[in-house]
């Protein structure tokens, strides 16, 4: 990797038009790895340009083209995973093997997938005497995360390309290099000069000026709230298509059934995962008031054995939360807890006593947690976890969907009939029962503040596509 300080625009690494140098910090030891040249409105334009001339020809490509295509990019990246790997675990704290057997692994499960879509899809549909076409939707601007980078990279990349739409990619500008690598592996794969540009920038600057931008038909923004919502405004003024997948505060229900030893420690390691860093994580733990006792006992072993640290150790769970600005306020999310009378269980302020330095969180776990608490209400994006104590299942489900944010739900129980009548009350996107293995082939996407339209699988294929209505195709 040696681009670091350009851009990739109409097939070519490119110097950045209005360049700006900014730190790629290591989270495990707060210090520089490299500088990137973030770029400007006026790269932004020069890549919008590219695309938009590159459309035409693309658009009009054969399903055929477009699977050769993804499957060119699909042995490349598998080439490079390790690569991959390597790159998140420096420069946003991904342990050694989360990083290559989950994070990297993600970019190989959705390129098979949108292979496998591609294969069937249909564009075309005949509906009496008219035929419903689905067509590219045009130039689209995608705007991705720190947290599951290269997952966020290729779940919207693989189906734009499968539809036949040109591109441009600002990744985070905090965990920009593994698109470094993405970019690198889509010019080995052959990609038509213009269908993929990539822009290094800073959300405010280059975010916006996608946003806004007049010749970009569609944007598709996976973040913070916060951040779609400016997305969405700066998109409005040119009507164009805005996809979003947001902000998280899920439910998890353990109903009065199950197995608790199972039950908690497996929510506890399904939070903390990738240092609670995961918008769909599940990070309000409701139980039967009755067993919050017996709960807090397994929550609280669960949690101290996780073993905080070096991210090239295997036998490391959790490494450092991503940045100064991220270990600031899930600090502030815990004292908030304390302040307001949470129970801290396990846990609290500071670092693991055996760390000085990088931004590593201690896995904390609060019990009589209330749903008006601000650890209740706030994604604090970190190994944070709320029990929260309920007296009848009504009660649950009503404190479950008491929040801004609907991206998932997780419900446990032994009865599976039970488990899916609780599901269908849950207000939303995705529910998981009995902490299912995850679908690739599933519809991503939220409720409410967690956003509008759908990732993954066909669903992604289909946010991509204007839909047509050609009348009077056969002769009535």
């Amino acid at each position: 990797m040696s681009h670091e300080r350009q851009h990739y625009v109409n097939g070519a690494w490119v110097d950045p038009l209005q360049p700006t140098l900014i730190d790629v910090i290591d989270p495990s030891t707060e210090e520089a790895l490299t500088q990137i040249a973030v770029g400007g409105v006026a790269d932004v334009d020069r890549a919008v340009a590219a695309a938009k001339a590159a459309f035409a020809g693309f658009s009009r490509s054969t399903r055929k083209e477009r699977l050769e295509l993804l499957r060119a990019i699909l042995a490349e990246y598998t080439k490079r995973r390790q690569d991959i790997a390597d790159t998140l675990s420096r420069e946003m704290g991904a342990p050694a093997t989360l990083a290559y057997e989950r994070q990297a692994a993600t970019g190989i499960s959705h390129l098979t997938r949108m292979i496998e879509v591609l294969e069937t899809y249909k564009f075309e549909e005949l509906q009496g005497s008219t035929m419903i076409v689905r067509e590219p939707i045009g130039v689209v601007g995608l705007i991705t995360p720190w947290n599951w980078p290269i997952n966020q990279i290729v779940c919207k990349v693989a189906p734009a390309i499968a539809a036949g739409c040109t591109m441009v990619l600002k990744p985070s500008e905090i965990a920009p290099l593994n698109a470094i690598i993405w970019s690198e592996v889509m010019d080995a794969a052959g990609v038509p000069k213009g269908v993929y540009n990539m822009v290094q920038g800073e959300g405010g600057v280059v975010g916006a000026a996608m946003s806004a931008h007049p010749d970009i038909d569609m944007m598709s923004f996976t973040g913070s709230t916060r951040a779609g919502i400016l997305v969405a405004k700066a998109a409005a003024d040119t009507v164009k298509r805005v996809a979003q997948e947001l902000g998280g505060k899920s439910a998890n229900i353990l109903l009065p059934d199950v197995d608790l030893q199972t039950a908690v420690t497996k929510g506890v390691l399904g939070m903390m995962g990738n240092s609670g860093q995961s918008c769909n994580a599940p990070t309000r733990m409701f139980v039967p008031a009755d067993r919050q006792e017996e709960a807090k006992a397994i929550a609280k072993a669960a949690a101290e054995k996780l073993v905080v640290g070096d991210v090239t150790d295997a036998k490391t769970n959790l490494g450092p939360v991503v940045s100064q600005v991220q270990f600031d306020k899930i600090q502030r999310l815990i004292q908030a807890g304390i302040d307001e009378g949470a129970e801290l269980v396990t846990g609290g302020p500071g670092r693991p006593e055996h760390l000085n330095r990088g931004y590593f969180v201690r896995p904390t776990v609060f019990a009589n947690v209330r749903n008006d608490m601000t650890i209740a209400r706030e994604e604090i994006f970190g190994p944070v976890l709320a029990i929260l104590p309920y007296k009848d299942e009504a009660e649950a489900i009503r404190l479950a969907n008491e929040t801004v944010y609907g991206l998932a739900a997780y419900v446990q129980s032994k009865d599976l009939k039970h488990a899916r009548e609780v599901a269908s009350q849950m207000r939303a996107g995705a529910v998981h029962v009995n902490y299912p293995v995850g679908d690739t082939a599933a519809p991503f996407g939220g409720y409410k503040q967690s956003g509008n339209g759908r990732e993954y699988g066909k669903w992604a294929l289909d946010e991509f596509c204007e839909i047509k209505a050609v009348l009077g195709y056969e002769a009535a």
